[in-house]
């Protein structure tokens, strides 16, 4: 038997002798590799935290202390042995446990983390609540790492948790590596720490918090020593350690970017199971990124972009292409998005690339510092709609209402993966000031996406099919994926599609004709249909004083759980076989 088998949560794992612990570190480690060489999900973060992992559990009294994991993706060792171990292989299913933490899910998770660098401004309001409460025994832990404690939002907690007397404890799980290898010069800082050849100053101490470190992270009985240690100091503290993305499977070490995520592979050689990628068309982001090149290698003025997401959006390309010309600004969405908006002041067009949920968190600048200069600065947003199983933290389902509310934005939805290829080269070609274009996670359909680029007209809609009764109004790719489907049946002229591509502008002129000509619309956005796509044409609609009935289809005023995307759509009824049964039904009534 496995020592693992006889741990089922952390009062379990205290009944053990220290030396124990070496061994059912190797049971642990090896228990994640066998769920995820199957069920798929994040593999790098959690094997370089298992020694941290059951060290917090045996030192702290979890879950009345509180521990928080920042990023979440390194929290699968402590659900597995926080009464989850026999759900754990439901990790990121649809119905099953999610792949990060969740209050809901645990009073182990004592914070939901799928964004990262939230954890020390989260604990340290944790940490004043129990003190305003008299607890003063409670102790409050924030484990950061894979790069996010070098967002600004990391630094403000930091900053302000430096002049509290609360009870934090911050370990900085330092591995040199988020999805793609750290930058900046924090990352070097910490590199001359580790070296020991940092200047005299500690930043960390500076900021006025008890520094220990850096040690081992994978030298569990030292890491516990040490926890007891800190346990027992008032005030700020921060523990740095040294870990290795990946310990424990030879080819996650060796590769950390691929084994961040690696999909499935094989257990006991780490080798990837490969797709059948001959028979495939490409995904989305690699039609943007190697569009961006072929567009930069003609225009001395495009720039890249991206707050840490180069290999996830494909701007490697241009990095390799054109490294003076493409940044990795860190997880710093909100430094992105400025920073683009001073290099448009100068002339330049810098295409952002930045995954729709993480947006949200440079909203501000997106508004003040480009939007309302007018600047052109153009976002593209990967991972819009349903995401899949990372869930409802990845969701890029509010992107289309937090957006088309912003004066001076264009806001775009290609239909196909040719469209995403000339719309940027549209936005090259002439000045439109500030563009968002969105589009999926994942591949497209079209295999011959390579063509001469087109201009296309701004604000301009597509008529795929005429029709007389009734007109879907489609966002993304659901007009040609419906147009298919509609032709294989036999409905006569009765249906009539339209690939609407832009939200704003609003092609005014297609939607005042479709208003005198159709006697119902179905309008369809894989985002929440409160303040969306459908909400502009029924505003529209009402403004012009059309009394023709709208169906609005979308995402309801509801977070999205976690699956695969199909089983997502079926579940919205957001799939083709839904909007058909609904469409048959309306023309029945017309």
């Amino acid at each position: 038997m496995k020592l693992l088998d006889k741990i089922n949560s952390p009062s379990d794992l205290r009944k053990l002798k220290v030396d124990e612990l070496t061994t059912l570190a190797m049971d642990l480690r090896q228990f994640i590799i066998d769920i995820v060489s199957v069920k798929e999900g994040h593999l790098g973060a959690s094997l370089g935290v298992v020694e941290l992992t059951l060290a917090l559990h045996y030192v702290f009294d979890t879950p009345e202390d509180r521990l928080v994991w920042d990023v979440g993706h390194q929290a699968y060792g402590h659900k597995i042995i926080t009464e989850r171990k026999a759900i754990f292989e439901t990790n990121r299913q649809m119905g099953g446990i999610s792949g990060f933490p969740k209050i809901s899910e645990s009073p182990y998770d004592a914070f939901g983390t799928g964004h990262s660098s939230t954890s020390i401004s989260a604990i340290l309001g944790m940490a004043i609540a129990s003190k305003l409460q008299g607890k003063l025994e409670r102790q409050h832990i924030a484990v950061i790492g894979d790069a996010s404690i070098a967002s600004g939002m990391a630094f403000e907690g930091l900053n302000h948790a430096g002049v509290s007397d609360t009870n934090i404890l911050i370990i900085l799980n330092d591995n040199a590596i988020g999805i793609d290898p750290s930058v900046g010069a924090l990352k070097k800082y910490l590199t001359n720490v580790k070296k020991g050849i940092a200047k005299d100053e500690n930043i960390f101490e500076c900021l006025n918090f008890n520094y220990t470190g850096p040690i081992n992270g994978h030298d569990i009985e030292g890491l516990i020593k040490e926890l007891e240690r800190l346990k027992n100091i008032d005030g700020p503290k921060l523990l740095h350690i040294i870990t290795t993305k990946g310990k424990g499977l030879k080819k996650a070490e060796e590769n950390q970017v691929v084994y961040h995520a690696p999909g499935k592979f094989n257990k006991n050689t780490g080798d990837l199971v490969e797709e059948e990628r001959a028979a495939l068309p490409p995904k989305y982001q690699d039609v943007f990124g190697e569009t961006l090149v072929e567009l930069a290698e003609k225009n001395s003025k495009i720039i890249g972009i991206t707050p840490a997401m180069p290999s996830g959006s494909s701007l490697t390309y241009m990095m390799d292409k054109f490294p003076e010309r493409a940044f990795d600004v860190g997880i710093a969405e909100q430094h992105a998005v400025t920073m683009a908006a001073g290099m448009a002041t100068n002339g330049y067009l810098p295409f952002c690339v930045i995954y729709s949920t993480f947006l949200q968190r440079a909203y501000d600048q997106v508004i003040h510092d480009v939007c309302l200069q007018n600047l052109s600065v153009v976002f593209l947003l990967d991972r819009a709609g349903l995401v899949g199983q990372d869930g409802p933290t990845h969701h890029g389902v509010y992107d289309i209402a937090y957006l088309r509310c912003i004066p001076n934005l264009i806001l775009f939805s290609p239909g196909s993966e040719e469209e995403l290829r000339n719309i940027m080269f549209t936005v090259q070609k002439i000045p439109t000031g500030p563009i968002a274009i969105r589009y999926p996670r994942g591949r497209g359909t079209n295999f011959n996406w390579r063509k001469p680029f087109k201009q296309i007209a701004i604000g301009k809609a597509e008529e795929l099919r005429s029709g007389n009764k009734l007109a879907i109004l489609a966002l993304g790719s659901f007009g040609y994926d419906l147009l298919e489907q509609v032709n294989n049946i036999d409905l006569k002229n009765e249906i009539g599609i339209y690939n609407m591509r832009f939200v704003k502008p609003l092609d005014t002129n297609i939607l005042d004709f479709i208003a005198s000509t159709y006697k119902h619309i179905i309008t369809i956005e894989d985002g929440c249909k409160m303040g969306g796509f459908g909400s502009a044409i029924l505003e529209y609609m009402t403004s012009k004083s059309f009394n023709i009935p709208i169906t609005i289809l979308g995402l309801e005023d509801e977070f999205i759980e976690h699956g695969p995307i199909k089983d997502l759509y079926r579940s919205t009824h957001l799939d083709n076989d839904s909007i058909l049964d609904l469409v048959t039904k309306k023309l029945a009534r017309i």
